[in-house]
């Protein structure tokens, strides 16, 4: 089905995941249907990126801001990401794929932060794909912790890249595009230091219908963009 190999691929991709609710409520379903068929959008995606030679993937799974939410919402999000990591965990060692994430864990159920221990010690050493996951995280909060733990250790100065070898990425690259679904045309919060440079892709699909034909429709828009990184080409 799709025959055209794309080009230039990004090492890097972060992922907006926005549009569940709404996918849910165009159903007439809860809410929670729709982050369910989010979290199945997320396997199939993990599946194409693979495919495409991706090395990294940052999902935007829950922010600082999503404790906002309601109580029930929030406990419906948490169950499905400890099920989904928990049923994966093997397929996920097969496939290649190692689990990271960015973010303050210590907020999360004690079942979760468990999951979470458990699927990172055993991807660790996957090569394929890295899919960091972004839980109670905030760009801005990535950057003061930063900064305040180079405080910390006895900075007077900082340099930027100090702090971004401080960020809760460190050990990934810097993302060279991000997508966002839904149309939305916002960045949320998300890895505002790592993507100074990064591509903006606003594509109209929600979350829980994104596919590999979306994905490689991203892909292709991508590799049609001049990165000049403030320079001239």
């Amino acid at each position: 089905m799709f025959k055209n190999k794309v080009k230039n691929i990004p090492q890097h991709i972060g992922i907006i995941m926005d549009g569940n609710g709404r996918w849910a409520s165009l159903q007439g379903l809860p809410r929670n249907m729709g982050h369910k068929e989010g979290i199945n959008a997320v396997d199939r995606t993990i599946d194409a990126l693979i495919k495409l030679g991706v090395s990294v993937v940052s999902f935007f799974a829950f922010s600082t801001e999503n404790w906002k939410r309601s109580e029930q919402e929030i406990t419906g999000i948490f169950n499905l990401v400890r099920d989904f990591l928990h049923s994966k965990r093997n397929n996920f060692k097969e496939r290649g794929v190692k689990i990271t994430t960015m973010g303050e864990l210590e907020p999360f159920p004690e079942d979760l932060k468990k999951e979470l221990e458990l699927i990172k010690e055993d991807t660790k050493n996957n090569k394929k794909l890295t899919v960091n996951l972004a839980l109670n995280y905030g760009g801005r909060a990535d950057i003061v912790r930063a900064v305040n733990k180079l405080i910390n250790e006895g900075a007077k100065e900082v340099t930027e890249k100090e702090i971004l070898e401080n960020l809760y990425s460190s050990d990934l690259p810097e993302p060279d595009f991000i997508i966002r679904t839904s149309g939305e045309k916002r960045i949320s919060n998300f890895m505002l230091y790592q993507m100074a440079y990064s591509e903006l892709y606003f594509p109209k699909v929600l979350w829980p219908n994104f596919n590999e034909r979306h994905l490689r429709k991203a892909l292709k828009e991508y590799a049609k963009r001049n990165r000049r990184f403030g320079g001239i080409k």
